[in-house]
């Protein structure tokens, strides 16, 4: 029986040169546009789906739009906002391509008949007789397998990311060649959500909440004076603190319990053990603690070389060399090589 394939799409450059590969792959007949509404601001929807639409009617092929954002507003704004509360910091784009990007489109998929998923993801899926595997994407700038890695195996076994191979000058240079407009727009830099990327102003404008002083300390304990609330400051932050030290200081650790936020030299950030839990091994492969992996503890921190030890469904990273500011709430990653092993959240 011909597959049935959905094309996630923003209306942004990657997503329409998604569906001209997909089409180019399954055929014109078996693909079908697809965009979430995922924003409270109903004319960033609206715009996203016109665009989107606009290059299905350019293909002539189907479009559709799923409004998702309640669900979006639950599985990934709530945890945002909780997380942060709780001392850490979250990483939205993770948990919604695990829960809505490839959960709740997934789900819908399914129920309309539909066998695969294809988004502009730049990573590389491979499939044997076995499992399928995540890799990283030719492009090392644009590769975002460590964003996919907390997806299920179901979910990345139904999954197509046709711009794995390609560099992104490569994607402008296909969609440019079919006139679409999105070929020269600027890539979004910024969570979704959080278009100024003022994260303070978005917690306090949703929670209706204003500053809630607390003591800088240090590792000592000693009080260095009064922070605006533990929730607006990040690990390893070093501007914006709004105390004079005589030095540069760096927030090493946040306790939200007592609303303190500690404050040391840059030394202070550095850890060659991090614990990570809520492991995800996408691949369904165990880990070999005598080998040498290398980690990620950040969507931009350069992978670093490490031994994993597993305990249950909680691992410890032991690195060669002390990686900088492991913040909990983030995601780290692991390859062998080009390929995830596995995913967790640092506690």
């Amino acid at each position: 029986m011909k597959k049935r394939v959905l094309v996630a799409m923003s209306g942004g450059v990657d997503s329409s040169a998604a569906m001209l590969l997909a089409m180019e792959k399954y055929g014109r007949d078996a693909v079908c546009g697809v965009t979430l509404c995922l924003s409270a601001d109903h004319g960033a929807d609206e715009k996203n789906c016109a665009d989107a639409k606009d290059v299905c009617d350019r293909l002539g092929v189907p479009h559709v739009s799923v409004d998702a954002r309640a669900q979006f507003e639950n599985a990934v704004i709530d945890y945002f906002t909780a997380e942060y509360f709780r001392g850490r910091t979250p990483n939205p784009c993770v948990v919604c391509n695990r829960e809505i990007k490839f959960g709740l489109l997934y789900d819908w998929a399914k129920e309309h008949g539909f066998d695969r998923i294809v988004t502009g993801h730049y990573a590389v899926i491979e499939t044997a007789d076995g499992p399928a595997y995540l890799r990283r994407a030719a492009d090392a700038r644009k590769d975002q397998s460590y964003v996919l890695a907390m997806l299920s195996q179901e979910q990345l076994a139904a999954a197509d990311f046709p711009l794995g191979g390609m560099t992104k000058p490569e994607v402008r240079e296909l969609a440019s060649s079919h006139g679409f407009a999105s070929a020269s727009r600027s890539d979004s830099q910024d969570i979704c959500f959080i278009p100024d990327g003022d994260y303070a102003a978005f917690l306090k404008d949703r929670c209706g909440i204003t500053d809630q002083p607390g003591d800088y300390i240090d590792e000592t304990g000693k009080i260095l004076g009064k922070h605006k609330g533990q929730w607006q400051y990040t690990i390893g932050q070093r501007k914006g603190l709004g105390i004079s030290m005589g030095k540069h200081v760096f927030v090493l650790d946040k306790d939200a319990e007592q609303n303190r936020v500690t404050l040391g030299d840059e030394d202070g950030l550095f850890r060659t053990r991090v614990t990570v839990t809520g492991l995800n091994f996408i691949s369904g492969h165990t880990a070999d603690p005598e080998k040498t992996y290398t980690a990620k503890l950040r969507y931009a921190h350069r992978p670093a070389a490490a031994k994993l030890t597993i305990d249950g469904d909680t691992a410890v990273l032991t690195f060669d060399e002390p990686q900088r500011a492991p913040t909990p709430g983030q995601f780290a990653v692991v390859y062998d090589g080009d390929t995830v092993v596995c995913a967790g959240v640092i506690a």
